[in-house]
């Protein structure tokens, strides 16, 4: 009798577990209307960082990271059920999806490799260090340290670089402890910005291994992301403090044509997290005129070079942005108080629609009061699936941070588990 009733109650446990479960892997968010899905089931797994590509370009499919390995989803199995997920290299992490072709890029210490999605097949590219690939699969391009063997990269003069708290706050004493924290975050950027160290790129050739180094310059070169329509078009940074950079940069992969993408034209203008529109044409970051103050969505065509401001209220702003591919619609993953835009209301994931006038609309779609911003994985780093009825992110709001999707439209009955 008594072993009966441990048999129940672990039973009895199971099926609770089970139910805590499914509560957490399907939903309507009560605040906003649409529905959520959690993606993954692994704990810890997480999507890419929101500027490298994830989808196939068919768009049927989504790569994210796992514990396990790489891992693809069925994006047409979104809301029908559990999604169809399958791991598509075990032991790795994913750099980027071709822009091409149905594999995911990864690094291994021998090198960079590839694997085809449908088939796992994976293949060996190149033993070079690869940061970032280009559109049609033929270079690879990482960064070094390097001094400019033919001189005409002359080192400036040491810059001084004011303590972030007296530059961001002036001479204000009742500084919160969300803004102290900030000051000696932008420390840390900064330091690298008094005396800067020579860097440059280098590009490999993927099919004869052959590598150019080139783009010398004396900054914190980050943020690699080739044009996915140019292939010999590398969009970077300048890291650090964004309200002491010219942040966003343009080279061709022979070195030439470098080229500011946004200068700024106020003290305290902050310009970053660029990235690319899917059609090449414009580069898209978050722009605050000056820093924490007034807030856009900004976009810079890269043949004009002529921009487009949307304006954000202070609760809109959000750590990332992202685009759809037919450019109608813009995602936001939010912030806490403590980020930027110090907002008192910005824990959301957002969508935006730009209008005719110039302007901007914002819905909420998922409630991110429980989101832990600074915390492991911490930015949900947001994407809008090909078709635009999804808009992914991962999160912490649970515990171990997971995979979720909310639908773009709003649900009109309660999830069928």
């Amino acid at each position: 009798m008594k072993s009966f009733s441990a048999l129940v109650f672990i039973i009895f446990a199971a099926f609770l577990r089970t139910s805590a479960a499914d509560s957490a892997s399907d939903w309507i968010d009560p605040d906003t209307g649409h529905r959520v899905i959690r993606i993954s089931s692994e704990p810890g797994s997480a999507t890419l960082y929101f500027h490298q590509n994830a989808f196939t370009p068919k768009g049927d499919k989504m790569i994210f990271n796992t514990r396990d390995g790489i891992a693809a989803v069925d994006l047409k199995s979104l809301g029908r059920g559990v999604p169809k997920v399958e791991i598509v290299v075990s032991n790795a992490s994913a750099l980027a999806v071709s822009f091409k072709t149905p594999e995911v890029y990864f690094r291994r210490r021998d090198g960079l490799f590839a694997a085809d999605i449908n088939t796992h097949a994976v293949r060996k590219v190149t033993g070079a260090r690869v940061l970032a690939v280009n559109c049609d699969e033929t270079i690879g391009v990482n960064t070094i340290y390097a001094e400019d063997p033919s001189g005409k990269t002359p080192e400036p003069a040491p810059r001084k670089i004011l303590p972030q708290r007296e530059r961001m706050f002036g001479n204000r004493t009742n500084l919160t402890a969300a803004e102290e924290l900030a000051a000696r975050k932008e420390d840390n950027l900064s330091r690298r910005l008094a005396n800067p160290r020579c860097m440059a790129f280098v590009f490999t050739d993927l099919k004869t291994g052959r590598s150019t180094t080139n783009g010398y310059q004396y900054a914190w070169l980050n943020h690699l992301q080739f044009s996915p329509t140019d292939p010999h078009l590398l969009l970077y940074c300048h890291e650090g403090t964004w309200h002491e950079v010219d942040r966003i940069w343009t080279i061709r992969t022979d070195g030439s044509q470098q080229r500011l993408m946004h200068k700024r034209a106020m003290d305290m203008e902050i310009a970053g997290h660029e990235f690319w529109s899917a059609d090449g044409k414009t580069i898209w970051f978050d722009l605050q005129t000056p820093r924490s103050e007034k807030f856009w969505l900004a976009g810079v065509n890269i043949k004009s070079g002529k921009e487009i401001r949307y304006p954000l209220e202070r609760d809109w702003w959000s750590v990332h942005y992202n685009i759809s591919r037919d450019g109608k619609l813009f995602a936001g993953d939010g912030g806490d108080p403590g980020q930027v835009a110090f907002a008192k209301d910005g824990m959301w994931i957002n969508l935006f629609r730009p209008q005719r006038n110039g302007t901007i609309t914002r819905e909420r779609l998922v409630n991110m009061s429980k989101q832990d911003y600074h915390g492991s994985n911490g930015e949900p780093n947001v994407r809008i699936t090909p078709d635009n009825k999804w808009v992914v992110f991962r999160s912490n709001m649970s515990g171990p941070t997971q995979v979720y999707a909310v639908s773009v439209a709003k649900s009109e009955s309660v999830p069928t588990k």
